[in-house]
């Protein structure tokens, strides 16, 4: 469900790519210097977007640099970050820990029970500083696995349950922002797992692995039908999303919501046309 909250590249202006840029380093900075070097194996875009979201809202003190790093040894790369790369670097380990355990569980691999080992520790001390947030991971992960494994076709409740999750994330404070912030992540989450499900609809029912929307597999109208779901999903995570008074990065975070989000949706659908598989 994590991977689609990218910027389209494209459409931003030369200042906000360089942002973007700029928060991603931050973020895999803060990585290493509170979880250690494997801990950058986390790093997601996904927690780039939140980190943007919550230093627009709560504006904090931010420091930035130059630098070089192991991905990039030669040139230094310019970055940037603030106490919400914090919180969302813990995430990134929280997410990452209890994901590896949920795919050793799932499906029995031995390279994501090993990769698991690698943010045990971390985890552990981003738990202890996030109680909420680390047990609504964990809940959320626990009710998709059930749900996944009673082959529930009831789309709604598998999003539900990713949107509480996502809801609880965005929720960094116990503040006015909350309410807006949840609600916000808990439609976001929803239009994440619906994304998701619609992505890996093909490879999910070759494979007869879950997906609450099979009984779809191969219809003509596909591209359509799945569209208006995550417009309508879209549109209320954008309704709490404008109760926002966000001022800097606005335009860079719309970017990624009304256009990267849908990056992998298009190229998917354009994909089957030139393929001649899709609609006609």
């Amino acid at each position: 469900m994590f991977g689609y909250l990218v910027a389209d590249p494209g459409l931003l202006t030369e200042e906000e790519l360089a942002r973007y840029r700029g928060c991603y380093c931050g973020l895999c900075r803060c990585l290493k210097e509170r979880h250690g070097e494997a801990a950058r194996l986390a790093l997601t875009y996904d927690m780039t977007f939140l980190t943007l979201l919550l230093s627009s809202l709560y504006e904090p003190e931010e420091t930035a640099g130059e630098g070089t790093c192991l991905p990039h040894p030669i040139s230094p790369r310019a970055w940037w970050r603030s106490e919400a790369a914090d919180y969302t670097a813990d995430l990134n380990v929280i997410l990452a820990y209890l994901k590896c355990l949920d795919d050793w569980e799932d499906d029995g691999r031995l390279a994501a029970l090993a990769e698991s080992r690698l943010f045990k520790a971390s985890c552990e001390r981003a738990a202890a500083r996030w109680p909420r947030q680390y047990a609504a991971v964990e809940r959320g992960l626990e009710t998709l696995g059930r749900l996944e494994k009673e082959r529930v076709e009831d789309a709604d409740a598998a999003a539900e349950s990713f949107g509480e999750l996502m809801g609880e994330l965005l929720a960094w404070r116990e503040d006015r922002w909350r309410e807006p912030l949840y609600n916000m992540g808990r439609a976001l989450g929803r239009f994440l797992y619906v994304m998701d499900a619609c992505m890996d609809l093909d490879a999910d029912t070759i494979r007869n692995r879950y997906n609450p929307f099979r009984r779809y597999y191969g219809l003509p109208d596909n591209e359509q039908r799945f569209g208006d779901i995550l417009r309508m999903l879209l549109g209320e995570c954008l309704y709490w999303f404008d109760k926002l008074p966000l001022v800097q990065d606005a335009a860079l975070l719309k970017n990624i919501l009304c256009a990267g989000l849908w990056t992998q949706f298009n190229k998917r659908f354009k994909k089957e046309e030139r393929d001649g598989t899709g609609p006609v």
